[in-house]
């Protein structure tokens, strides 16, 4: 009698087994053909992001401007971030913030400034959430006409 429950419980996982594959096998083709109507995204290299903060660093640098330099990814999550010798502690959050600012509204920040000074209706956008900050010094990063990110 254990035997034939034995016998039976493999049939059953074997059977199982079988026509999952069986479902997969037939599926193959639907799931390939789905994968290709998925969005395609590029996305910034940390490599980029990295030149992106010395390039800053050194044109802040040779006007005489001690900053921090922050570099984020197209949804504005953090992907690299210097502070640079003398540089005051304000500017880490700062720089965080206007580049998120120019990475989700896709402007330069001293843009966005001046087209909210010339028209207020348009002030709100200062006050959308707590990392927005209008104020010069943010620019979208482009790559093959895309923005990836922001600095």
């Amino acid at each position: 009698m254990l035997c034939v429950h034995l016998y039976r419980r493999c049939f059953v996982a074997r059977a199982y087994r079988i026509m999952i594959a069986v479902v997969f096998v037939l599926l193959m083709p639907w799931i390939a053909s789905a994968s290709d109507e998925l969005p395609k995204e590029s996305v910034l290299p940390l490599s980029l992001a990295s030149k992106a903060i010395q390039a800053s660093l050194d044109a802040c640098n040779k006007d005489g401007h001690r900053v921090s330099v922050s570099v984020v990814d197209r949804a504005g999550v953090l992907r690299a971030m210097v502070r640079a010798d003398g540089a005051g502690s304000h500017t880490v959050d700062s720089s965080r913030k206007k580049a998120y600012t120019a990475a989700s509204l896709r402007r330069s920040t001293t843009e966005l400034a001046e087209l909210i000074n010339k028209m207020p209706t348009l002030q709100a956008l200062g006050k959308m959430n707590d990392h927005v900050l209008m104020l010069g010094g943010g620019f979208p990063i482009e790559i093959a006409g895309e923005i990836v990110g922001g600095t």
